[in-house]
């Protein structure tokens, strides 16, 4: 298999994003336009200021500490270091923010998500490792090596109980890495931009035409040759993601295998959810969201966020027809705008 890192279901389209590099702009400020590859996917990142500054070497310099940290396909970087046969490792800040999330996400949904199902992803050739001949024996023989008990924190030291546990933050580190690119133009008085980060979005304030930024949700088509919008949304403030199983799935003697793999039982998901897009107040938090509702499904999905206020999300699935069919939360109704196809 190709090694991808953070390999991310880009499942949303920039409405508008085809603009130059430099445009003058109804705001009295300049558009800058940002664009370049990372983490096995690429990056699009607009936002208006004044002074035309550039921030792309920064941006390139974040998303390589990002690797350096949680890369598993660097095999210098600390994850790396954690998952081989050394048992204890001193980690970095961001480590410890994504690993702590991972952990409090994983409480919230009776392990849902699961960052420590590193071994049974591996099996099942959607990790860092060649797909293994499975069978129920090689499943159970990992999934004991899965669960939060392997792991302790003390202070910045990350240790396992036994050195076949491993860590995984796919599911979770494309959206953080967007939260600190997001951060970096903050902290550089940026007030109105929007970041992009193979699929997963934090945007705020408007564009250069003095509009609030709008994204499109792809349509869950398997195999299409161009892609159709399922909606388009309206995000100020605020983060998106989207996870899906349509796109990334093999098929082998005819069975269809999706990458989402349930924590529960070691295997991948089978149910009628097809795409999951989640708004959160960062994109770290709608990334590990968004996973969760595809090995939840349909229905658990929506009595969870109907228990969370802080989350907004949009489904679709598909109806016992094979029809498309939407849910979305009363949070999105007026920032939502169905296309109809």
């Amino acid at each position: 298999m190709k090694k991808i890192l953070f390999a991310a279901l880009a499942v949303l389209t920039i409405v508008g994003c085809n603009q130059p590099i430099e445009k003058e702009s109804s705001t009295d400020n300049s558009l800058v336009y940002l664009e370049g590859e990372a983490q096995g996917t690429t990056y699009h990142i607009k936002y208006l200021d004044a002074q035309k500054r550039d921030f792309k070497v920064q941006m390139d310099s974040i998303l390589k500490r990002v690797d350096e940290s949680m890369s598993t396909y660097l095999p210098t970087s600390l994850i790396s270091e954690l998952n081989s046969q050394k048992l204890s490792v001193e980690v970095d800040k961001m480590f410890l923010e994504v690993l702590q999330k991972s952990f409090e996400v994983q409480e919230k949904t009776n392990g849902a998500f699961d960052v420590t199902l590193a071994p049974v992803i591996n099996a099942w050739g959607w990790g860092f490792k060649n797909k293994e001949k499975i069978d129920s024996a090689l499943i159970d023989s990992l999934m004991q090596f899965v669960g939060r008990a392997h792991f302790t924190i003390q202070g910045n030291t990350v240790t396992k109980d036994d050195s076949s546990a491993m860590l995984d933050f796919n599911a979770i580190a494309q959206g953080y890495s967007a939260d600190v690119l997001a951060n970096f133009l903050k902290a550089n008085s940026i007030e109105n931009f929007m970041v992009e980060l193979g699929g997963e979005v934090v945007a705020q304030g408007v564009n250069e035409n003095n509009e609030v930024w709008r994204l499109g949700i792809d349509k869950p088509v398997e195999n299409a040759e161009t892609r159709e919008l399922s909606a388009v949304l309206s995000l100020d403030g605020k983060a998106l993601a989207t996870s899906g199983n349509y796109r990334k799935f093999y098929e082998e003697d005819g069975i269809k295998y999706s990458h989402t793999i349930n924590p529960e039982n070691g295997y991948p998901v089978r149910h009628s959810l097809l795409s999951a897009s989640v708004v959160a107040d960062d994109a770290m938090t709608a990334d590990a969201y968004a996973t969760c509702f595809m090995v939840m499904g349909l229905e658990k999905s929506i009595e969870f966020l109907a228990t969370d206020k802080s989350l907004d999300a949009f489904l679709i699935y598909s109806d016992s027809t094979g029809q498309f069919k939407t849910f979305q939360t009363k949070g999105l109704e007026s920032k939502l705008e169905m296309i109809e196809n």
